[in-house]
């Protein structure tokens, strides 16, 4: 039985970090526990950050792993991590939220794809951002699952 790609556990709501970095943990170890990947993957999550900077825009910020670390990836999965105060991503980028991503072979792309449309629309954005429950959250993102 495969698991949804966004499950509800999957979905942290009024988070408070520190920086960036406790941020990136945060979204990672939600995808280890759920088991979509494995704790390696988290680490790999922070030297893809060091590489280029995952903040998208419009306070969203997508960590997700290196080329290499593709064999940590047990399925694909998503984690949600709102962080309504936000959380300085560096140059005065700040984000309020995270979706952490692990795809399978390629299917990271399709689900970058579908998130980026949900996250395109600043609508989206502040019902995401001031969502009071994971079904809310959920609802959002219906298509991407």
């Amino acid at each position: 039985m495969t698991k949804s790609i966004l499950a509800k556990e999957n979905i942290l709501l009024n988070t408070a970090v520190g920086t960036k970095e406790e941020a990136i943990r945060v979204t990672g170890r939600i995808l280890v526990e759920k088991g979509y990947v494995d704790a390696n993957y988290i680490e790999k999550m922070l030297e893809r950050e060091a590489l280029t900077s995952t903040y998208m825009g419009n306070f969203v910020a997508i960590p997700h792993g290196t080329e290499d670390s593709k064999s940590f990836v047990k399925e694909s999965g998503i984690s949600f991590v709102q962080v309504p105060q936000g959380v300085d991503f560096g140059s005065g980028n700040i984000v309020k939220l995270l979706i952490g991503i692990a795809g399978k072979d390629n299917e990271h792309l399709d689900i970058l794809s579908n998130i980026a449309i949900v996250c395109s629309e600043e609508e989206n954005i502040e019902k995401l951002v001031a969502a009071k429950t994971a079904d809310e959250i959920l609802a959002i993102f219906e298509e991407v699952n």
